[in-house]
């Protein structure tokens, strides 16, 4: 299987600290893979319990620089799992990450401050 197509969406950015140098948002991760042990007869694509994530492979993607994240599990874990007869698997999950952003405040409070949120996997 090989990652072929990943998304984010910003849901919302809690807080930003200039003491600790980072700032929390919560973040949609949507990432789509084709796996063709998985492919089956129909037309439909089946929705999984997140649980079954455990029974995949899944790609070994991070946040850089996260100093913590969780992902949210009020009343089940946040995440959904879509398998299409061709054998593409849609992943879907909602985290909430602390990342580490260097801010340049000596120009404050006339600065401009850049942080960044980056994704990259492994690859094994």
């Amino acid at each position: 299987p090989v990652l072929v197509g990943m998304s984010l969406d910003i849901a919302s950015i809690d807080t930003i600290s200039e003491i600790n140098m980072d700032y929390t948002a919560t973040i949609f991760l949507r990432q789509r893979w084709t796996d063709e042990r998985l492919c089956f007869d129909g037309n439909k694509s089946l929705s999984l319990d997140g649980r079954l994530v455990e029974m995949l492979w899944v790609p070994d993607t991070f946040i850089v620089d996260s100093k913590k994240s969780f992902l949210h599990d009020i009343t089940v874990e946040n995440r959904l799992i879509r398998i299409y007869p061709n054998g593409t698997v849609l992943y879907a999950l909602r985290i909430t990450t602390t990342v580490a952003c260097s801010m340049d405040l000596t120009k404050y409070p006339m600065d401009k401050q850049t942080c960044t949120l980056q994704l990259e996997s492994c690859k094994t």
